[in-house]
């Protein structure tokens, strides 16, 4: 898509971090770090969700190198959280299919708009 962020960095026109390359999938770091180490992980294929009809061997590959992208960023053994938002509700902000990985701090639990956990 001509118009996509994503797509852009992935063609090259817009500069980024890469960490990871195939045929299939670029992971790269994110500018707006929501962790110490927050890198995506996005399709070559633009998707914009995982509702757009992703094919099983695109995802399954996509997630099969999270491991190798954490061992890259050092977070391998120390664990690490991964995150794939799909809709209006999930507060993406690109929409092109992409699953963040973060690591490099201890991560407390989720909580979300109106939860009963936040009312705590």
């Amino acid at each position: 898509m001509s118009d996509c962020l994503f797509c852009k960095i992935i063609e090259g026109d817009i500069p980024s971090a890469k960490v990871y390359e195939d045929d299939i999938c670029y992971a790269f770091d994110d500018i707006e770090p929501e962790a110490p180490v927050h890198t995506l992980i996005v399709p070559k294929t633009h998707y914009d969700n995982l509702a757009a009809g992703v094919p099983a061997e695109v995802i399954g590959h996509i997630m099969s190198v999270v491991p190798e992208v954490a061992r890259l960023k050092g977070v391998a053994e120390s664990g690490y959280r991964t995150v794939v938002n799909t809709g209006p509700d999930s507060a993406a902000t690109v929409n092109h299919l992409h699953v963040h990985l973060l690591g490099g701090t201890k991560m407390g639990r989720f909580t979300f708009e109106g939860s009963a956990r936040e009312a705590q």
